[in-house]
């Protein structure tokens, strides 16, 4: 989850917003609503107890083709290009640093060794996962602290809710700002992903996603706090690297130097976290389309690596070829629409079991008795109404973005079309 949203849409936020109340309500906000969709999809998952995330709920609860399109978006939009994204932020922050190593082969670099690594074994994967998210953690706790410690001369923070810091809430730039910050949220889902290679998903699903929520989000007004109270806002105002000052103010001449090797660091993590999930879509559309059935193949040791290094193939294209706003524009539209009707689909899975029509398809004895998504209905209905408000806000105001992500969608639903008629074909 911890990627390049917490350390650059902080500039764009002062543009509009300058109560210190409205900004942490920001990361207060999509952190509530991640973690109510987080426990939404723990019920998904531990009901539908297969690997795939959106693609398998969509697949199963509306239509094939829902389930297949969304499967589209997670495969180029979802993983292979926020993993491209992350890993060219790698390359320039590090680049920055020792100007003598090229930014984009870094990247490409990033990409290749990550993939090889979960390409092996589950172990190696697992591993590498918990060693890099604990480094992660530990990295964003120390600059944490350190903001806290070590700035000579902190900047006034109104952190209670005053008139102005409330009407900053219900603000035009309040809504502007919550489109960057749920899409530094993304990934929150991310576990349903390995859904099938989870041992007692009913246990460990609900724990994995709303936990590691809560910490993300604890970590988000932590460090957007420091930010604050570290450097004047009308230096971070319009600026992508509100980290490289903050820590010009925290640790001094060096700071901008140290600033960008923890960044580079941390989005080793991020990188490796979308190598690992995103693979498994890929894989779950090679076992239901005979067409992409390459996709669905596990070397010896269990992994997908066919998934894997085609995911890897897709981000490296984007790495060489594209540039870091031609994706970054529209992606929070066409990740939230699927996010939105996921969510949206455990009322239709809530009224298909009262009515008998709907087991819970994993295996063993709790088989027939998934997890309850806490607070039901509110929690989902929190989660919906802050996406589909944030939804509605690109449909209305930004109509490019918007019909991008539409255009990619019905792209999508013309090579669903193709390629079932070419299945039927095949079969014949």
């Amino acid at each position: 989850m911890i990627g390049t949203g917490v350390f650059t849409s902080l500039g764009f936020q002062l543009e509009s917003l300058r109560s210190g109340f409205a900004l942490l309500m920001l990361w207060v906000v999509g952190g509530v609503a991640a973690v109510c969709g987080a426990l939404t999809y723990a019920e998904l998952g531990s009901t539908i107890r297969r690997s795939g995330g959106e693609y398998t709920f969509l697949s199963h609860i509306y239509h094939p083709a829902a389930g297949f399109v969304s499967g589209w978006i997670s495969a180029t939009i979802g993983f292979a290009a926020p993993t491209a994204l992350a890993a060219i932020t790698f390359g320039t922050y590090l680049s920055s640093v020792f100007p003598v190593l090229p930014s984009r082969w870094l990247a490409v670099g990033l990409v290749v060794l990550l993939s090889v690594v979960h390409g092996r074994t589950h172990r190696t994967s697992g591993g590498f996962q918990r060693w890099s998210t604990t480094a992660k953690v530990a990295l964003i706790l120390a600059l944490v602290a350190a903001g806290l410690s070590l700035v000579a001369e902190p900047r006034e923070i109104g952190v209670l809710p005053s008139a102005d810091g409330v009407s900053n809430v219900f603000s035009a730039g309040f809504a502007v700002s919550l489109i960057f910050v749920s899409y530094s949220y993304s990934g929150w889902n991310a576990a349903t992903y390995v859904t099938g290679e989870l041992r007692d998903p009913r246990r460990t699903l609900p724990r994995a996603l709303a936990a590691g929520t809560l910490l993300v989000m604890l970590l988000y007004v932590g460090l957007n706090y420091v930010f604050l109270r570290a450097a004047p806002a009308e230096e971070m105002v319009g600026r992508l690297e509100v980290g490289y000052i903050a820590a010009g103010y925290i640790f001094g001449p060096v700071g901008a130097d140290l600033m960008g090797i923890t960044l580079a660091l941390l989005l080793v993590s991020t990188v490796s976290a979308m190598v690992l999930a995103g693979p498994r879509v890929l894989h779950a559309i090679g076992e239901d389309y005979p067409t992409f059935r390459f996709l669905s193949s596990i070397n010896a040791r269990g992994t997908p690596g066919a998934a894997i290094f085609t995911q890897a193939a897709i981000s490296l294209l984007f790495i060489l070829t594209e540039s870091f706003e031609t994706i970054l524009v529209f992606s929070g539209f066409t990740m939230g629409l699927n996010t939105f009707l996921a969510a949206g689909g455990v009322f239709l899975l809530r009224r298909r079991q009262a009515a008998g029509r709907q087991p819970a398809t994993g295996e063993g004895p709790d088989a027939d008795e998934p997890y309850r998504t806490w607070g039901y209905p509110v929690t989902p209905l929190v989660f919906l109404a802050v996406t589909g408000w944030t939804l509605a806000y690109i449909l209305r105001d930004r109509p490019l973005e918007a019909g991008l992500g539409l255009g990619l969608i019905a792209v999508g639903l013309g090579i669903y079309a193709v390629t079932r008629a070419r299945d039927r074909r095949t079969r014949a």
